[in-house]
């Protein structure tokens, strides 16, 4: 691809925190060649063994001195805690200039926060990916700044790509997203927590309880991505009337369980428009 081409060639990253997600990118990036280990540059707030850990793994370059980090930079990453965003923006003035493209993986910080912090007109990104990540499953959802060209989408939409798959949307729909998919995961554990616990107790061992569980949420995921039909539809082939499908399915029916996941996500959605309110 074109865009990989010009990366690798010209570009030059920082990581500001250097927790999993950016260890996840980085790793994504380097393993599909978008980037040169030596050209990413990383930093965090005190941990020096961390910075070592991921200089030693990936071939990364650790950089204390900010001035001299953003100097060499094209890109950068602000992957640090909601909690010390702020500060860390308001150390960035001055050292962010207009050509810099900053790409955000910060939960519920808004674009307007982050563009008055930085204190000057670049182009930012925003993302939400989730803890899939770090085995290259993410579902990231991104939204641009308004200095944010479609170069610039384009370079932010192929980073996140290294890492699983990516939705371009409007900033007001990271809420959504951070609901459905960015706290995701904890659902499909938890699912998974209910369905190996039932297993043990009608008789089955823990491995094979939760080899049997794993198995079949990997196979329905499968079949949803490779099929063109709708769960619905492909829920009803498998359910027999009078059978041991529709005996359950009746069960989670009669404890509102799509009620339950539907208000789970919609909480989780309404918590981070909480959240992000702060900043605004």
């Amino acid at each position: 691809m074109k865009i990989d081409q010009q990366l690798q060639k010209d570009f030059r990253a920082s990581f500001l925190g250097a927790g999993s997600i950016a260890e996840a990118l980085l790793n994504g990036m380097i393993k599909q060649k978008l980037l040169l280990a030596p050209n990413i540059y990383v930093t965090n707030h005190s941990n020096n063994e961390r910075l070592t850990f991921l200089q030693i793994t990936y071939g990364v370059t650790p950089i204390r001195d900010l001035s001299a980090m953003l100097a060499e930079s094209d890109i950068i990453f602000l992957a640090m805690k909601p909690k010390d965003v702020a500060d860390a923006c308001n150390s960035l003035r001055g050292l962010v200039k207009p050509h810099h493209l900053v790409i955000s993986v910060i939960a519920g910080v808004p674009l307007s926060a982050l563009q008055d912090w930085l204190g000057v007109d670049c182009p930012i990104i925003r993302t939400m990916p989730n803890t899939s990540s770090a085995i290259g499953l993410s579902a990231t959802g991104i939204a641009r700044g308004k200095f944010a060209t479609d170069e610039h989408v384009e370079i932010a939409t192929r980073f996140f790509q290294s890492i699983g798959s990516v939705c371009l949307v409007p900033e007001e729909e990271l809420d959504i997203i951070t609901g459905l998919s960015g706290s995701g995961p904890a659902y499909v554990y938890y699912l998974v927590e209910a369905m190996e616990g039932a297993g043990q107790k009608a008789g089955l061992t823990k491995e094979v309880s939760r080899q049997l569980t794993v198995q079949t949420l990997l196979g329905a995921a499968q079949m949803l991505l490779a099929s063109d039909e709708d769960p619905e539809i492909l829920r009803k082939k498998i359910t027999s009337p009078g059978g041991t499908t529709q005996a359950a399915l009746e069960v989670l029916e009669s404890y509102d369980f799509k009620q339950a996941i539907t208000k789970a996500i919609l909480r989780a959605t309404e918590r981070s428009k909480e959240l992000g309110a702060v900043y605004r």
